[in-house]
């Protein structure tokens, strides 16, 4: 059942998590959560965002409002985690992740700028679940049992996102798409000065 959820997600995605990313995480379990705590909060602040935009768009509304709510059930898993573990929920700087890609949407039009955020959401959702899957076995058996039965979820919302931009645009959205395979790699195999749950192959640990 694991593998059949991630095929889809490893054809999409245009490279795997680095290993040094994964060492680099089990040795600071308490950063790498709470900046899970900070992803899951902001997927469902960009789904919200999305249903206070696009009104007219039904398919949208529905699909994000059932995102948002299972993104803050993850966050509120995660914060209960944290707080069985001791671990304060302190402020940590964004990555450059996300950041890395808005940066190349389009302005032309709203429409554009729809489908790109529809792309990048796709790609944020599929590395988010690649990434639980790859650290998973390495985890104690609470973190392991948890990011495995996110798997399920996050394969879903990368289906929704990609699907949703196809719906909407009016060209094919293939090399779109690739163009945004591209940056996304390059994001995740370049070194990083962060360490963060979508950061790159990290240099120093700055939180």
């Amino acid at each position: 059942m694991t593998q059949a959820l991630l095929a889809p997600i490893y054809d999409f995605l245009h490279c795997e998590t680095p290993a040094l990313w994964v060492d680099v995480a089990l040795e600071n379990q308490t950063v790498m959560l709470i900046d899970h705590a900070n992803c899951e909060k902001k997927a469902a602040a960009t789904a919200m965002s999305l249903m206070t935009k696009y009104l007219d768009r039904t398919e949208l509304l529905f699909c994000a409002a059932r995102l948002a709510r299972e993104e803050l059930h993850h966050f509120e898993q995660v914060v209960e985690i944290m707080q069985k573990r001791n671990i304060t929920y302190t402020q940590l700087s964004p990555s450059r992740y996300a950041s890395g890609m808005i940066k190349h949407t389009r302005h032309h039009d709203d429409l554009n700028i729809l489908v790109d955020r529809l792309i990048i959401g796709a790609y944020i959702e599929a590395r988010s679940c690649e990434r639980f899957a790859k650290i998973a076995p390495y985890l104690d058996e609470t973190l392991s049992r948890f990011y495995t039965s996110l798997l399920r979820s996050e394969s879903r919302h990368f289906a929704d996102y990609l699907a949703l931009a196809d719906q909407y645009a009016v060209t094919d959205i293939s090399e779109r798409v690739e163009e945004f395979g591209r940056i996304e790699a390059e994001l995740i195999l370049t070194p990083d000065e962060q360490f963060r749950f979508h950061s790159g192959v990290p240099v120093t640990l700055h939180t």
